[in-house]
């Protein structure tokens, strides 16, 4: 018995000191993901435990419910910032800053109090202008999203369930894209005019060709193509199934490779979005949080707008212009830092674009093409 108290203890001290020696950060991180879990499990287990066709008033409940969230977290950067980063005094908070928001160290003062109120207003803006961008890029996945889906004759029941492991997936492969991306940028300052210049010349391609048709072969997709190669795919759709067994081989459903389009499709996006916040904010925290909660969202978004989608056809324009925004941001970075330009401009920007896009859409209806 006293050897069993003496390996508890023993184990309990260890732990205790392995949580000390993690960061804050690591820590924080390690919270959020469980959070984000619990919720993402609640919603599989008894939410979307039975496949079915998501009405608006659903995809509405669980829109607000994940908004709410965002702005929730928004309010939390904004009164307790520097809790992320494990900030005590003036010293630690100006080697943040330093690190990861070089454009408010003039700001800064002797008093400690004064100076984390600035840093808490930086960081809150930085991520509720890093949301807004991936929501608003994740508008234009969405059109791809629901192409797959048609093309591959998917039925409405199951859209939720493919859609839910499309997102878990996106979540792991985004955490790793980001990480490494900041590693890079703070390592290699000039990965930012990359960056910068990857972003204009998507934006811009993006805009010239807006009115192209856009579609899936559901053939000669790289990715069918490659998974049909293990000559291990059913030939059918069963339920909402990934994989079935045959004479006891495991095969996959056609279900499963849509799933990994979605995901190919995700990773294709992510080279947009993930840069384009980058030019918001370098802290690797912001980024992922911003762009966790807006893909998080990205589900039940996707069944509000399944209906009206094509009625907002100056989405297209706004997501160009902001990708081309966010490009010359990265690209003058050194020059804006210099004048001043910090998070909140950028902010107000892109709220114009988002509800400029809106009103012009409804204002000017798209025209319904006519056949002859």
């Amino acid at each position: 018995m006293l050897a069993y108290y003496y390996n508890y203890y023993h184990f309990c001290f260890i732990i205790n000191l392995y949580l000390l020696a993690m960061s804050n950060e690591v820590l924080f991180f390690l919270g959020f993901i469980v959070f984000i879990g619990g919720i993402l499990v609640f919603d599989m287990k008894f939410v979307g435990k039975n496949s079915h066709v998501v009405e608006f008033k659903e995809a509405a409940i669980w829109s607000t419910v994940w908004i709410s969230l965002g702005l929730v977290f928004y309010f939390f950067l904004y009164f307790w910032g520097e809790t992320l980063h494990g900030i005590t005094d003036l010293a630690s908070l100006k080697e943040i800053v330093s690190k990861y928001a070089p454009e408010i160290s003039n700001k800064l003062t002797g008093n400690y109090e004064e100076s984390i109120g600035i840093f808490r207003q930086n960081q809150a803006i930085a991520y509720l202008t890093g949301y807004l961008i991936e929501y608003t890029l994740s508008v234009d996945n969405i059109f791809v999203i629901m192409m797959i889906l048609t093309a591959f004759n998917v039925e409405q029941k199951n859209y939720k369930h493919v859609l839910f492991w499309g997102i878990l997936g996106a979540i792991v492969l985004r955490c790793g894209f980001i990480f490494a991306g900041s590693a890079l940028v703070q390592k290699f300052q000039f990965i930012l005019y990359i960056f910068g210049a990857f972003l204009i010349y998507t934006g811009t391609k993006m805009f010239l060709q807006k009115d192209k048709e856009e579609k899936i072969d559901t053939h000669n997709h790289p990715v069918v193509k490659l998974l049909t190669r293990t000559k291990r795919v059913f030939p059918q759709y069963v339920n909402d199934r990934f994989f079935v067994r045959e004479n006891g081989r495991k095969l996959m459903t056609p279900l499963f490779i849509v799933l990994m389009i979605i995901e190919f499709t995700d990773l294709i996006f992510a080279l947009d979005s993930i840069p384009a916040i980058f030019a918001v904010s370098t802290d690797p925290y912001i980024v992922f949080f911003s762009n966790i909660f807006a893909i998080i969202g990205l589900r039940s978004l996707f069944f509000m707008l399944i209906k009206v989608i094509d009625k907002f056809h100056f989405i297209k324009y706004g997501v160009s212009i902001l990708l081309v925004f966010v490009g010359v941001k990265l690209v003058a970075h050194h020059y804006l830092e210099m004048i001043g330009f910090t998070s909140v401009y950028s902010l107000y920007f892109i709220l114009f674009v988002i509800v400029a896009s809106v009103v012009l859409s409804i204002l000017f209806p798209k025209k319904e093409k006519v056949n002859a």
